[in-house]
């Protein structure tokens, strides 16, 4: 069951091309910066590491604005525990909308060919694969991108290479994987039966939340040096391990590198240790990100419509052939008959959990 979720899930990005996907961050990313550099000041979680996830979402997944903006808050509300159960009912029928979008509209886009793939996703089962798609790349990856620019911009052994007009880039994206990473606690287990683990008695069948973190952080895997080094566990590992954690390193890289390069002479506007850290069980996530730096004058408005009026499912996403050796998928989505009403309300949280628990 869960090769069949997982296949429609990595075929369907698959189809989309790297250099396609860096090209779009960076216009994006373009576009946020134009917004604040003239100021000398900016939040730079709120107006750009929140924001640039949002923006490649809604053009990965043919989404329109307004309805990734609502996709976006109820993820977030339900990643911070604040009102989860309006949040999950929220983010359920926004995602209904969507499906129903692409259904009459199939396009160039994530959604439209998880729909037409061979493994014929039912409603119900789109929801759940969707869920656990946008969960993971625009929280977890607006996080992945501040908490770089917090190192970079915090710790003298980066700070000083900025200085001299190196960006370690890829050393401070290894180091936040290691010690702060995104998701610092999720992959939740369910013992088959009762057992003692480590002095601490654990019942059959209730959840246990592993701490990525704490595992990265273990004594006896303490080094120096980070750079270089991708054995830690922020992308989850085996059969569940994040099957877009290439696009999502190359889209906090691509964030990051162009910050640095449009913004010099950045700095935090606060002592490092005097910035929030967010409530919550499971991320690895700051309130905010405030920063100064020399006004930088906007460039000269190009005659190209705006990135956020950009349409969604663009079709230079699709570049490259899905590499999956089933069937090809059909050109158009194929109805399928609703589930019935009698299963109850959809709850978004819990498709969250049992992806990792393979069903």
């Amino acid at each position: 069951a869960h090769r069949r979720l997982r296949q429609a899930v990595t075929d369907s990005l698959g189809r989309v091309d790297p250099a396609a996907l860096r090209g779009y961050v960076e216009r994006s990313a373009d576009t946020l910066i134009d917004r604040f550099a003239p100021y000398g000041e900016a939040d730079l979680l709120g107006s750009y590491a929140k924001v640039l996830p949002l923006l490649v979402f809604n053009q990965l997944f043919g989404c329109p604005p307004a309805l990734g903006e609502r996709l976006v808050g109820a993820m977030s509300a339900i990643f911070d525990g604040v009102d989860a159960e309006r949040a999950n009912a929220q983010a359920t029928q926004s995602f209904i909308e969507l499906i129903g979008l692409k259904r009459e509209q199939p396009g160039a886009d994530v959604t439209s060919w998880l729909l037409a793939h061979p493994a014929n996703l039912g409603d119900e089962e789109m929801i759940h694969q969707l869920v656990v798609l946008m969960g993971a790349g625009t929280e977890p990856q607006q996080n992945l991108i501040a908490n770089a620019l917090r190192l970079l911009l915090s710790d003298d052994r980066f700070a000083g290479d900025l200085s001299g007009g190196a960006m370690p880039v890829e050393d401070a994206l290894d180091e936040v994987l290691w010690l702060d990473p995104p998701m610092a606690n999720y992959g939740v287990h369910y013992p088959v039966h009762d057992l003692d683990f480590g002095g601490v008695r654990l019942r059959a069948g209730e959840p246990v939340v592993i701490s990525y973190a704490a595992a990265n952080n273990d004594p006896a895997l303490v080094s120096e040096q980070r750079g270089g080094n991708r054995a830690h566990l922020a992308w989850s590992a085996g059969p569940h391990t994040c099957p877009a954690k290439d696009s999502a390193r190359l889209i906090a890289a691509v964030a990051v590198e162009k910050l640095l390069d449009r913004v010099p002479d950045l700095e935090l506007a606060v002592p490092a240790d005097r910035l929030v850290w967010r409530p919550g069980p499971f991320h690895r996530a700051l309130t905010a990100l405030p920063a100064r730096f020399p006004p930088v004058p906007a460039p000269m408005p190009a005659p190209v419509r705006d990135q956020f009026d950009e349409t969604p499912g663009d079709t230079r996403w699709n570049v490259r052939p899905a590499q999956s050796q089933s069937t090809p998928p059909a050109a158009t989505s194929t109805p399928r008959p609703p589930e019935s009403a009698s299963r109850g309300p959809r709850r978004v949280w819990s498709s969250l959990t049992a992806w990792w628990r393979g069903r």
